[in-house]
């Protein structure tokens, strides 16, 4: 008991360090308006055949009023501890990757906890933009490992919609809303593979928000040119700390920002039988969510198949990047 009177609960994972991490379960949640190219040129003032061709978008989500950030990644974490087989009490941790709060406090990822109704779990936001599941997942890793926790919930859930303007062609047609979600738990050998990662601070403001708009700018071409040459090694490194050889993975699942930019670097992975993830034709630009929304549709849609290799790349405004092999559930 406090002083106060009030009865606190202490959650202690105990135990001995796991061997390895696994993910046991995988949810999503994508906004109900669906909104076509012909309706995103209008407002942008180009062609639906010139957002085809220069993003590879088809349609992209946007969520309504009543679709936030919190309650996205509720619904994603819900479906991620249905499809593990587990309740929201056996959640010890909550670490919400997003970008996208409308406020900084309170944190999201407590009103996470308190919207899937977790008993006293511990819970913090993330902030690395669009490599933020990447950057997540790896603490999640980490917490499971070291015993801290148990079971971790790792949620990426992004309303992209509400810091870009519809009428910018640059942004506006490219970026969306969604969440996605991993469960995370301890595994007698690794399902979750040592991650590399890293920042290129100095062109930080290739991707920023605007201090006169308060909207989303971006210098599309130099990200573009950063992305398809600055990424191959990152990905070679995850490899080779997975010790899997690019040709031995199932799956490809890179952020989701741009059709040219998924194809060039699945060409520079090598992994000819890989399947590459391509849910940005469908779901734009979702920052955070993007890695897991695309690695659940591959999962959802039967591509992979369980303990499958795939490797995993986010990478975005910092220039924040992190990969990381992982197991199919």
């Amino acid at each position: 008991m406090t002083e106060s009177g009030h009865r606190t609960t202490a959650i202690a994972a105990g135990g001995s360090p796991a061997a390895g991490a696994r993910i046991a379960g995988l949810g999503a949640y994508r906004p109900r308006t669906v909104v076509d190219n012909k309706q995103a040129a209008a407002a942008a003032g180009v062609s639906p055949e010139w957002i085809a061709q220069r993003v590879g978008v088809q349609e992209r989500r946007h969520a309504t009023e009543s679709e936030t950030v919190i309650s996205m990644a509720v619904e994603a974490g819900r479906e991620a501890l249905a499809a593990a087989g587990t309740g929201a009490n056996s959640v010890d941790v909550v670490v919400l990757a997003t970008c996208s709060l409308p406020t900084a406090v309170p944190n999201g990822a407590a009103r996470v906890i308190a919207g899937l109704g977790c008993r006293a779990a511990a819970g913090f936001d993330l902030n690395a933009v669009c490599a933020g599941f990447n950057h997540a997942l790896a603490v999640a890793d980490g917490l499971v490992r070291s015993a801290i926790a148990r079971t971790v919930l790792v949620v990426g859930s992004e309303r992209m919609t509400d810091w870009v303007s519809a009428h910018d062609r640059d942004t506006g047609p490219i970026f969306a809303d969604g969440a996605a979600a991993a469960l995370v738990v301890p595994a007698a050998r690794p399902g979750i593979f040592p991650v590399a990662w890293g920042s290129d601070g100095r062109r930080a403001d290739l991707i920023r928000i605007g201090a006169a708009t308060g909207r989303l700018e971006m210098a599309g071409r130099e990200v573009f040119g950063w992305a398809v040459t600055a990424l191959t090694p990152v990905i070679r490194a995850a490899c080779a700390r997975a010790n899997v050889e690019p040709g031995e993975l199932k799956g490809f699942v890179p952020h989701q920002a741009n059709l040219r930019i998924i194809k060039a670097l699945g060409a520079a992975v090598g992994a000819a039988s890989a399947i590459t993830a391509t849910d940005v034709t469908h779901a734009g630009n979702t920052c955070a969510a993007s890695v897991p929304l695309a690695l659940h549709a591959l999962h959802h849609d039967g591509q992979l198949a369980a303990e499958d290799p795939v490797l995993l790349l986010g990478f975005g405004a910092g220039l924040s990047y992190a990969a990381q092999v992982v197991l199919s559930p």
